[in-house]
């Protein structure tokens, strides 16, 4: 490849973030997967389990020349670089770097619901009936519980659903 390489965000399927990452690896280009580690889910463990900082994503360093994006884009996995009409678009090396500090300590990540969601804040239902649904959030409602506004055909809906389904979308998918 050669220079002017740049970081973007690569869409994956649900729970393909580490097999794309270790293929993107493979070929030889430089990718970055951010990791935390969280409390597993499954009610008969009391485990914490590594999981994507951003399911759904990773990011990988490529240029804007078509060719190399096509070889990044046919990995098994991989669904599309995030951007606009015009292309990919390019995410500032400080805030990877950012990123790889976050990861690389050995501090906990707190990622509790009631410390990050304030009203208004881009969020998606990721367990659930409602998994995939994009809304706003809108409140707290006690007892783990909070209320995500959805449009539906320009209607809003208040939707309740557990805090530990719904995660904050990053600030460059919102």
């Amino acid at each position: 490849m050669s220079k002017n390489l740049n970081w973007f965000a690569l869409l994956t399927r649900s729970n393909f973030e580490q097999t794309v990452y270790t293929a993107i690896v493979n070929k030889k280009i430089e990718a970055f997967l951010p990791k935390m580690k969280r409390k597993s889910s499954r009610k008969d463990r009391n485990l914490m389990i590594e999981t994507p900082l951003f399911p759904g994503y990773l990011f990988v360093k490529s240029n804007f020349e078509a060719a190399n994006q096509l070889q990044i884009l046919k990995t098994v996995g991989a669904v599309r670089l995030l951007g606009n009409q015009s292309g990919p678009l390019s995410i500032p090396p400080a805030q990877i770097e950012s990123l790889k500090i976050l990861t690389s300590t050995s501090m906990d990540l707190i990622t509790g619901v009631n410390i990050r969601l304030k009203k208004g804040d881009p969020v998606m239902i990721i367990k659930g009936p409602m998994a995939g649904a994009k809304g706003e959030f809108s409140r707290h409602k006690g007892r783990g519980r909070v209320v995500i506004k959805i449009d539906v055909l320009g209607q809003y809906a208040g939707v309740e659903v557990d805090g530990n389904n719904v995660e904050k979308l990053p600030e460059f998918l919102s």
